[in-house]
């Protein structure tokens, strides 16, 4: 098992990783951070909003379903959310180069960490 540090310096090993976050989605606030690129306290606070406004969307839907990730592709960068199925409430952000990754791969390690991770 990895604490919290552990599991962020392990997600920058991603080819292409430039900063992810562990955040708690009741309150947007950061619990562990690493890297740089994007202001993750910015970032952490909007996609709470995004996970919450899916798992309404999910509800409403009369969906019985989790959510493994949320990904979001820009131009130059992939987002990852990826919601902690051991660790109710919170999930981990991951911004990576679009150029410089393999989202499989990367999809794959993150789903790793958080297995791996002691909150």
């Amino acid at each position: 098992m990895a604490n919290i540090k552990q599991s962020m310096d392990e997600l920058m090993t991603i080819d292409g990783a430039l900063c992810a976050a562990l955040v708690d989605s009741g309150s947007g606030m950061i619990l562990g951070q690493v890297g740089s690129g994007v202001d993750l306290e910015v970032a952490a606070a909007g996609n709470t909003e995004v996970v919450r406004a899916k798992n309404k969307t999910m509800r409403a839907l009369g969906l019985n379903d989790v959510i493994e990730d949320i990904l979001i592709t820009l131009g130059r960068q992939y987002h990852i959310i990826r919601p902690l199925q051991k660790h109710e409430g919170l999930f981990v952000y991951l911004v990576l180069d679009k150029s410089k990754s393999n989202l499989a791969l990367a999809r794959r390690k993150t789903q790793d960490v958080e297995q791996n991770l002691a909150v």
